[in-house]
């Protein structure tokens, strides 16, 4: 067994190599380790083949018999993954006991966190399809069909780690013409898994959006739920856990709707908008007769006020007789 012990690098390459599988912020997209058992059916191979082209470049294929046993001892398979730098795998293996087998997981902190064992059953590889194949570098649209996904927390992860298998990378805007592949999972009634592979094509209808058909392409398989390792409700939501600086700070009166458009509401005070300081232009100068009316406005409301004023001090002093002594007071005198 290989030693993991990490030497300290001499040259810049080894640091660099070294920094770049060091926990990043924003990690790189994710690594597939497609490996083939012991002993393989025609059928498995074939299905490795096609999921290595639909991954292509985010996969390593290791083609040779890799006698590893994910359940009872995945030291081996967790090592691999760790040369290869690798945080998801697919195993593949047939057996009399489980035959057309198929082991889905990730890794998280250089350990197994979900594993699933699947059986492959109907399976068309892409050869079986005489149709245009897609573009290389092709993100795929992934749907989940059926409401069974939710009953159990094994269905749930199962659910998240397919996503997470044919997930490429997060893109914040696509054009109509990129959206060339459709990979469908449908959940029946006995918890079979139905996986389907459409290639979308544009058609005329027209209108400014196109009509859109789907043509299978392949592959195409059902899946039967064996065997499941899951990790703990804890341990999963440490490695769901994202760094503060990428966690976006709730704002007040900020919304988003469905589409991801921004909505906000803002509070102002009233507006006068004659106090409002407009700009000063030469052609909305005052005229003279509107100079003049103006101060004759404010000579007449000066006016007004100053009378206003003498009024009530007249009213004052009525009731005062000569001797600046109220009339109506009695004065005692000795």
């Amino acid at each position: 067994m290989a030693s993991t012990r990490i030497k300290k690098p001499t040259t810049r390459r080894g640091k660099r190599f070294l920094d770049e599988r060091e926990p990043k912020t924003i990690e790189n997209p994710k690594k597939t380790l497609i490996m083939e058992g012991r002993k393989c059916s025609n059928e498995i191979r074939q299905a490795l083949k096609d999921f290595n082209l639909l991954k292509k470049p985010l996969v390593r294929l290791m083609r040779r018999n890799n006698d590893v046993t994910m359940f009872e001892d995945s030291t081996p398979l967790e090592q691999l993954a760790k040369s290869n730098d690798c945080h998801l795998f697919m195993f593949g293996s047939s057996s009399k006991k489980r035959p057309n087998n198929l082991i889905l997981g990730r890794i998280y902190d250089e350990q197994i966190l979900d594993m699933v064992e699947l059986g492959i059953s109907n399976f068309k590889g892409l050869q079986d399809f005489k149709t245009e194949k897609i573009s290389a570098f092709v993100k795929p649209v992934i749907v989940f069909n059926g409401y069974k996904w939710k009953l159990t927390e094994e269905l749930r992860r199962l659910r998240s780690l397919l996503l997470d298998m044919f997930h490429i990378d997060n893109v914040s805007t696509m054009r109509l013409q990129g959206i060339e592949h459709v990979i469908s999972f449908t959940i029946t009634e006995d918890l079979s898994i139905l996986m389907r592979s459409y290639r979308i094509q544009l058609k005329k209808s027209g209108q400014r959006t196109p009509r859109i058909e789907l043509q299978e392409m392949g592959p195409s398989m059902d899946f039967s739920i064996r065997r499941t390792k899951i990790a703990s409700e804890d341990l999963f939501k440490t490695a769901m856990k994202q760094p503060a600086i990428l966690k976006v700070a709730k704002r007040k009166n900020v919304s988003r709707d469905e589409f991801g458009n921004v909505h906000g509401r803002v509070h102002v005070g009233k507006q006068d908008i004659n106090a409002i300081q407009t700009r000063k232009m030469k052609g909305l100068k005052k005229t003279a007769e509107e100079k003049k009316a103006g101060r004759a406005k404010k000579k007449r409301q000066s006016a007004g006020s100053s009378a206003g004023e003498g009024s009530e001090q007249e009213y004052d002093n009525e009731g005062m007789d000569e001797t600046g002594e109220g009339s109506g007071m009695d004065v005692d005198s000795d």
